[in-house]
């Protein structure tokens, strides 16, 4: 079976209604996916599997449990080539928010982000707390979780601005990737400057 034709399995499982209803949807998924393949602290995958379903789901089998969490795991893996790469990473969905934010796919990836940051928050803002809390900024505020806060709800009153937020989402995860793999000594690693 080729990668396509497990994702969009992987898909149909995640986006079923029969899930807990803490759990991640498919585009959630991906968006918690691409944080704890940022994330500087690997997170045991046992450990991940399981807060994204909240509760373990009802499979059909164990065969489909293990098609599911080894999907699970590619598809992170291929996040994470995709972030080490000198290309923009691909979003699941479209960068836009659109007239109903909470019901946009954008808002489920962001929340997803969030909850895969939320695992090891602390690791996230260790070294570098201000430079990642600006990176995360974006992403902060596409998830909503936040719009309680003054700050927030200010640019969340401002369509232009969070426009222009949202749409820095792909570079911000490459620079969040960099910041946190690339190491300090070496700068040579990071891409070239062509003059």
């Amino acid at each position: 079976m080729s990668f396509a034709e497990q994702l969009s399995r992987l898909q149909a499982f995640l986006d079923a209604d029969d899930l807990h209803e803490e759990a991640l949807d498919y585009v959630a998924t991906h968006g918690y996916l691409t944080a704890l393949s940022i994330c500087p602290e690997q997170v045991p995958s046992r450990e991940w599997i399981d807060a994204l379903f909240a509760e373990p789901p009802h499979y059909r089998s164990d065969v489909e449990r293990d098609e599911v969490e080894a999907t699970l795991l590619q598809l992170k893996e291929h996040i994470a080539r995709q972030l080490a790469s000198d290309e923009e990473p691909e979003m699941p969905c479209d960068l836009d928010l659109g007239e109903e934010p909470d019901d946009s796919e954008l808002r489920g990836w962001c929340i997803g982000f969030m909850e895969g940051v939320f695992l090891r928050e602390a690791v996230w803002f260790e070294n570098a707390e201000d430079e990642v809390s600006e990176l995360l900024l974006p992403i902060m505020v596409g998830s909503g979780l936040f719009d309680e806060q003054a700050e927030f709800a200010d640019i969340a009153s401002d369509p232009d601005l969070m426009d222009s937020m949202i749409e820095q989402i792909p570079e911000l995860l490459t620079a969040l990737f960099l910041l946190f793999n690339s190491p300090d000594e070496k700068p040579a690693l990071l891409k070239p400057r062509h003059h």
